[in-house]
């Protein structure tokens, strides 16, 4: 069955005829206002629209939101919620305030700067980084640790950070727990190797991924407790850390700001701000040498 994302990714610029789907539809669009009754309709074309097209039945959990305006005129904003058995999506879709179309995709307004958008969401405090904090590239990691594609970043980073003294690494948690089972293990383990050494994190950060193949659901505990010991920490301090709230709390609140920056998949990379979703070696180091091209020219300019 595809996931909403899957969904979502095929979908086009479609025509949305309320006609046909469900019960009770009526044959011509809501008015114009976006009154109650209105919104109340659309959510419910939505609902039947999305079903129809990807044959999503009873046992599919499917949430419109209310649509709310948005700057554009005759532009409305909903929220589709999609749960399939313990895995849980969701994105974000534009509609026509009629009720005739339904749009994918982003609605940017050019004016703003999205990059810097980024940069003022992303809560770095009493978060692992490794390099100088006054670095003039930061690249903010989301990610799960039993994710295979954060561990080919992980090796990417061990490749490319060495020729780039100027950039400044920033992890963020981002456990996808209905895929991974033991990703909230290992999240665990890296912000309780944090709290008692902030260094010891990156070893905590190095042993995972390295033996991530043989890490699983029913071992993870013990995994994480010998590679915390390996690290030369506390381990009876790193175990009761294990088992406490703040650890778990934390990990949230990462996720949480991951989720206010619209991440959904691992890894999410944000460079100075810039989203790249993946491990492309290519385009991360083009985003890297572009701000420090950036950087270059704006002190260039400052000379003259």
């Amino acid at each position: 069955m595809k996931t909403l994302s899957t969904a979502l990714a095929l979908l086009a610029l479609n025509l949305f005829s309320p006609a046909g789907y469900g019960q009770g539809t009526p044959t011509s669009a809501p008015p114009p206002t976006a009154s109650g009754a209105a919104q109340t309709q659309i959510q419910k074309n939505l609902d039947a629209y999305l079903r129809h097209l990807y044959a999503w039945g009873p046992d599919v959990q499917l949430t419109v939101s209310v649509p709310k305006e948005t700057p554009i005129p005759g532009l409305l904003e909903t929220t589709v919620d999609l749960k399939i058995g313990e895995n849980t999506e969701n994105a974000k879709l534009y509609v026509s305030k009629d009720g005739k179309y339904l749009i994918r995709g982003e609605v940017s307004e050019l004016a703003k700067d999205p990059v810097a958008e980024n940069r003022a969401l992303i809560d770095m405090k009493e978060t692992p980084s490794l390099g100088d904090p006054k670095a003039p590239v930061t690249l903010v990691e989301f990610s799960d640790f039993e994710c295979p594609v954060c561990r080919s970043l992980h090796d990417v980073l061990r490749g490319l950070l060495p020729n780039y003294p100027g950039v400044r690494v920033v992890f963020k948690d981002f456990p996808l727990e209905a895929l991974h089972p033991w990703a909230r293990t290992g999240a665990l383990a890296g912000r309780c190797a944090y709290q008692q050494d902030p260094t010891a994190f990156w070893k905590m950060y190095d042993a995972i991924y390295d033996n991530q193949e043989i890490i699983s659901a029913e071992n993870a505990w013990t995994k994480m407790t010998d590679f915390a010991g390996q690290a030369g920490l506390n381990v009876d301090t790193f175990k009761a850390c294990m088992a406490r709230p703040e650890a778990a709390a934390a990990i949230d609140a990462s996720r949480a700001n991951g989720q206010k920056l619209e991440v959904n998949s691992t890894p999410t990379i944000f460079v100075n701000g810039r989203r790249l979703v993946g491990a492309d070696p290519h385009l991360l180091e083009q985003y890297i040498q572009y701000e420090l091209a950036q950087l270059k020219s704006s002190k260039s300019a400052e000379k003259k």
